[in-house]
């Protein structure tokens, strides 16, 4: 069977695209056209460097050709199944490989290595074959098969120079890290500029092995979005062949991401955070595009920060897009702008969005509580949660994460605020926190930029059901992660009116992590920056309709001193604001 594979290199990734099937024998593999492109440009790499791993040769670095590395795979693949002594009988001239059995052993080494520097992907193309009707057999037979192949062809060929087996082995992903299904659907875009977006495949399903370690060019995001007048899909061209959709469930809404190869790790590390959407879910309207990676500099004239959405009242939706500029390789940009999409259609229906973390707790007592902690990234939220979650193992019957990072909030027939969430994952921040406060399980998460400040983990954390339930919201407070405590700023202080509430919100005061580029104490209308901003006549109308309403069905609404941003609180600051929430939890009637 003829297998039918392509591939493209971007930067550090490798993306292979096929059919049906991958290599299944060694042989098969180091014959592949892939093979011997990873290994030029190892060797090319190599002569870069001046190595001394290139006197496997035996010749002037400058004299290394093709005919040389063709030979080399012959090396390769008779080692793959004999020992080292066969090969000078085998090929002529092979011997100068294997003179120096140590240097070769190195050599191979260090192209596995190389092969396993770069970010694998492999995109399954099921056009007329359904693979995504029986799409972990198609994952079997892709990403789990070349992950074998490589490692078995890796073993054989290492024992086969030392004669020896290794004492100790190591399972690491040799093959790809994450694979795609990926095939043509025509969706319900409008007319006119959408219908560039209608040849780019439509993700199905994701395979990914977690956790993955992925680093971006770019570990901060900057600015806020820039809404414009005009449509930016009018000043875009696109290959779709060079672009996939993930097609997103971002609460009740389905918003259409459009990333491009060069963000490939960033836009499938999205299966973490957002459901992707199901065929019936896709028959929906349409409710936003966000074409991520646009290259070149088409963007740069229409905004001074170029990741730009456009109102398209006409259509009844929004699009979005943002540059492949390493400068906006970070996946806030991916994450947040999605998040304001969603903020502005809430909005447009009268609901309030939020930019907060919402839980539902039980004690064993049988309380039940709904909490909602309005904050700006890097002032606790997340941190108390689960500083509440390990202190209160023996009193909490249950806790339910309903939202991490944005909602929105809807007022019911009976007059009740109702807090739905947006996603089904965290994007969380490491650099504050102690081993166990991180949500979830760090085998499925996906960790980027883990040597650098602000460096994250993606993983899930809810399920799409609880995002979307609807919770009767009981508690509202305010991170404030910047106040020291004394008997007049206790941790947890209730607010007396809904005037001084929406003061303290409105003025949305806190001290910057350097989770974005701002530094020291900042102040961000509601701390949403994410659509609140750039409609700030219509959220300011509905953040008066629900705070008055806040007050008269008596829903606590208050500060919460987390002392995030305070020096020597990092950790104390949160763990001591979830006792004082605890305490309350437990009280409550």
């Amino acid at each position: 069977m003829e297998t039918q594979v392509s591939f493209r290199f971007v930067s550090k990734k490798v993306i292979i695209f096929l059919r049906d099937r991958v290599c299944e024998t060694p042989e098969e593999l180091m014959s592949s056209e892939l093979f011997h492109e990873v290994l030029t440009r190892f060797v090319n790499d190599l002569k870069r460097k001046q190595s001394p791993l290139l006197k496997i040769f035996g010749k002037q670095n400058h004299e290394i050709g093709h005919a040389d590395i063709q030979e080399l795979t012959q090396v390769f693949q008779i080692l793959g199944k004999m020992i080292l002594e066969t090969v000078p009988k085998l090929i002529e001239g092979g011997e100068r490989f294997v003179a120096n059995p140590s240097l070769f052993q190195a050599f191979v080494e260090s192209l596995y290595n190389y092969w396993r520097e770069f970010e694998r992907f492999i995109v399954c193309d099921s056009t007329g074959d359904c693979l995504d009707q029986r799409p972990y057999r198609t994952f079997s037979s892709t990403i789990e098969s070349l992950t074998h192949l490589v490692r078995q062809t890796y073993r054989d060929i290492e024992e086969n120079i030392t004669g020896q087996h290794p004492n100790t082995y190591r399972q690491v992903r040799a093959g790809a890290e994450v694979a795609v299904i990926a095939l043509p659907k025509d969706m319900a875009l409008p007319g006119g500029s959408y219908q560039k977006l209608r040849g780019i495949p439509v993700i199905r399903q994701i395979m990914l092995y977690p956790p993955l370690l992925l680093n971006p060019p770019m570990n901060k995001r900057t600015g806020k979005f820039e809404r414009i007048p005009q449509n930016p899909l009018e000043q875009i061209e696109v290959m779709p062949h060079e672009w996939l959709c993930y097609p997103a469930k971002v609460g009740p809404l389905l918003i259409l991401v459009y990333v491009h190869e060069k963000f490939y790790e960033l836009g499938l590390s999205l299966c973490n955070l957002f459901e992707l959407a199901d065929d019936e879910f896709l028959d929906r309207p349409i409710d936003a595009v966000y074409v991520f990676g646009v290259p070149g500099t088409v963007l740069d004239a229409l905004a001074p920060m170029p990741t730009v959405f456009y109102d398209d009242v006409e259509n009844g939706m929004l699009a979005a897009a943002c540059p492949n500029n390493d400068l906006f390789g970070y996946f806030g940009y991916l994450k947040k702008m999605i998040l304001t999409l969603h903020n502005i259609k809430m909005m447009k229906l009268g609901k309030m969005p939020y930019h907060g973390a919402m839980v539902r707790i039980m004690t064993k007592g049988d309380r039940v509580l709904t909490l909602l902690i309005i904050g700006d990234t890097g002032t606790g939220k997340s941190e108390t949660l689960e500083a509440f979650r390990i202190i209160g193992e023996d009193q909490i019957e249950e806790m339910i994460i309903i939202a991490d990072d944005m909602g929105s909030l809807d007022i019911d027939q009976e007059g009740n605020v109702v807090g739905y969430g947006t996603e089904i994952g965290a994007f969380v921040r490491l650099d504050d926190l102690q081993p166990g406060y991180a949500f979830g399980q760090l085998d499925r998460s996906i960790i980027m930029n883990p040597s650098q400040v602000n460096a994250r983990i993606v993983l899930p954390v809810t399920t799409y059901k609880q995002v979307i339930k609807g919770y009767s919201v009981d508690m509202v407070l305010y991170a404030n992660n910047y106040e020291e405590i004394d008997e007049e700023h206790p941790i947890i202080e209730r607010l007396a009116t809904p005037e001084t509430a929406l003061h303290t919100f409105r003025e949305g005061t806190a001290m910057s992590k350097g989770t974005t580029t701002s530094t020291g104490l900042v102040h961000t209308y509601f701390v949403n920056i994410f659509g609140a901003i750039q409609y700030k006549a219509i959220h300011e109308e509905i953040a008066k309709q629900f705070f008055e309403t806040f007050f008269r069905k008596d829903i606590f609404v208050g500060q919460l001193r987390t002392r995030l941003g305070i020096v020597g609180w990092e950790q104390k600051g949160p763990e001591e604001a979830a006792r004082a929430l605890l305490q309350m939890v437990s009280q409550t009637e």
